[in-house]
C-alpha cells in the first residue's frame, strides 16, 4: 500500500522537476536568441525605433540640404533646377517680343518665377518638417529594405497633396513679392490685343508651386540616394546603424 501511494508523488515530484527545467531551459533559450539578435542590430522592437528616426533623420538632412540650396540666390535660377516657362507662356512671349516695349519677357518672366521659388523654398521648410514628423514608424523597415529613393516616394505620396495646399498661397506671395503676377497678367493682357492670336491664361501660380516643390523633393531623393549609397555621408551613429542594415 505505502509503495502504490509513493509511486503517484514521485510521478508527480519528476513532472514538476521537468517542467522547471524545460521552462528554464525555454528562458535561458531566450535570452541566447536576444543576444543574438542584438548582436545582429537590435530587437525587432528597438531595430523598428531605430529605423524610424534613422529615415527621419536622413530626411530632414535632405530637406535642410535641399532648402538650403534652392533658397539661396540663384539656387533655382542658375541650377539644374532652375523653373523654365510653361510652353503656353513661351508662345506668348515669342509674339510679344515684335511689340515694343515688351522684348525679353521670357527671359525677366523665368527670373522672377525662379526668386519666387527662392523665397517660398525656406519659407515651406517647416511644412516639410511637420510632414516627416508624421510619417509613421509602419512602414519603415519596408522603405529602408526598399527601393533607393523608396523614402522619399513615401514621404511624396503621403504628403505632396497637403504639402501644394499650403505651399501655394506662399509660392503666390513670393510672385507678388517679385512682381511676377502683375508683370505677366499685363503681358498676356498686351498679347491679347494682338490680332490673329488665342486667348492666354495669365495665372501662373499652380505652375510655379509645382515646379518649386519638384524641385525640393528631386534634391531629397538626391540626398537619400547619397545616404544609401555612401557611408561618407552618414554622419551620426544613427545612421551608420540603421542605413547598414540595407548595405
Amino acid at each position: 500500500m505505502l509503495k502504490k501511494s509513493i509511486l503517484p508523488l514521485l510521478l508527480l515530484a519528476f513532472t514538476f522537476t521537468a517542467n522547471a527545467q524545460f521552462g528554464k531551459l525555454l528562458k535561458e533559450a531566450d535570452k541566447a536568441k536576444e543576444k543574438i539578435m542584438q548582436k545582429a542590430g537590435g530587437s525587432d522592437v528597438l531595430s523598428q525605433a531605430d529605423i524610424g528616426k534613422g529615415l527621419k533623420e536622413a530626411l530632414n538632412e535632405g530637406v535642410g540640404e535641399a532648402v538650403d540650396f534652392l533658397s539661396a540666390t540663384d539656387g533655382y535660377y542658375k541650377s539644374p533646377y532652375k523653373i523654365l516657362l510653361p510652353e503656353d507662356a513661351q508662345k506668348v512671349a515669342k509674339k510679344l517680343a515684335r511689340v515694343p516695349g515688351w522684348n525679353g519677357v521670357e527671359k525677366r518672366l523665368e527670373e522672377k518665377m525662379n526668386r519666387a521659388a527662392e523665397i517660398a523654398a525656406v519659407k515651406a521648410k517647416p511644412i516639410f518638417i511637420d510632414a516627416i514628423k508624421g510619417m509613421s514608424f509602419a512602414d519603415a523597415k519596408n522603405i529602408l529594405l526598399g527601393e533607393k529613393n523608396a523614402a522619399t516616394t513615401y514621404l511624396h505620396k503621403s504628403t505632396f497633396d497637403n504639402l501644394f495646399a499650403e505651399f501655394m498661397p506662399v509660392i503666390q506671395a513670393s510672385l507678388d513679392e517679385v512682381n511676377a503676377r502683375d508683370y505677366w497678367r499685363k503681358a498676356v493682357t498686351a498679347h491679347n490685343k494682338l490680332p490673329f492670336v488665342s486667348r492666354a491664361n495669365p495665372e501662373l501660380d499652380d505652375y510655379v508651386a509645382q515646379k518649386a516643390l519638384a524641385g525640393l523633393f528631386s534634391l531629397v531623393e538626391k540626398k537619400e540616394l547619397s545616404i544609401r549609397e555612401n557611408v561618407g555621408d552618414r554622419k551620426s551613429d544613427l545612421l551608420k546603424k540603421v542605413f547598414a542594415k540595407q548595405d
